[in-house]
């Protein structure tokens, strides 16, 4: 009986063994890539455009989003730039300025970091807001294309 008991026991061991080796190979092995059909992000920057110590406007609308795309046409193939209106209250004062809003795909975070760090020298700013967003992309060509 103790015989057949050392015999369950080994057979045991064995499979408890296999277990955590297929265990251990589950976990260490790579992650799957991404593929376009799970999405990519998009990132939005919030770009205002008052100087940081003045809180006055660094360059006119115009120019300030001219300046924009000079530095996103240098880091990226494409964008989208929208006009907004930032305001905010420090101190019971209420300030307003006139913010860029860029939207940028098939990036990432490195370069936009890069692009971040080349508007807030330009624009003289101490930060830029970015938001990352999951979402999926399609370049929409038309049901014949």
């Amino acid at each position: 009986m103790s015989k057949k008991i050392g015999v369950v026991s080994s057979i045991l061991a064995v499979i408890a063994l296999a277990v955590a080796v297929a265990a251990l190979v589950f976990a260490l092995r790579p992650a799957p890539a991404a593929s376009a059909a799970d999405g990519d992000t998009q990132y939005v920057m919030y770009l205002g455009t008052n100087d940081k110590d003045t809180n006055q406007p660094v360059f006119p609308p115009e120019e300030a989003k001219a300046q924009a795309e000079q530095i996103l046409l240098k880091h990226f193939g494409g964008y989208t730039i929208q006009d907004a209106n930032g305001g905010w209250v420090d101190g019971g004062t209420t300030y307003r300025e006139y913010t860029l809003v860029l939207y940028l795909s098939d990036t990432t975070i490195d370069d936009v970091h890069a692009a971040a760090d080349e508007m807030l020298d330009v624009f003289r700013q101490s930060s830029v807001l970015i938001q990352s967003n999951k979402t999926k992309t399609d370049f929409y060509s038309g049901s014949n294309g």
